[in-house]
């Protein structure tokens, strides 16, 4: 279990580390309402921005009628409805953070170099 005298941010962003996860999946392991979840993912992601060793991760939600992905989709919360079928079964979106290595970051520079 997670110490209890970090802040739930601070609990997120360790769940999240190295996996993908839903936000119903992160309300039920900090037992808070999945709502409180998802406002502090925005500031969540802030931070990993601001932070050059690691990158936010977000498989979209998906349409489990018709598979359409919601790829283009700013907000980090689920849509209720497919623009294509209409059906309202969408699966969550996933949320992850992945380290980024330094050998990543050599092999970009070298390729944009070119």
């Amino acid at each position: 279990m997670l110490p209890p005298e970090r802040t739930p941010r601070q609990r997120i962003m360790e769940l999240l580390t190295g996996t993908r996860l839903t936000t119903h999946q992160l309300a039920q392991m900090l037992a808070i309402p999945e709502r409180q979840v998802e406002d502090h993912l925005v500031h969540v992601v802030k931070s990993i921005t601001r932070d050059k060793t690691s990158r936010f991760v977000l498989e979209p939600s998906r349409c489990q009628d018709c598979d359409f992905v919601f790829r283009d989709r700013r907000r980090l919360t689920r849509p209720s409805r497919c623009p294509h079928c209409r059906s309202e079964g969408i699966a969550a979106p996933r949320y992850g953070i992945d380290s980024v290595g330094p050998q990543a970051g050599q092999v970009d520079s070298k390729a944009s170099g070119k």
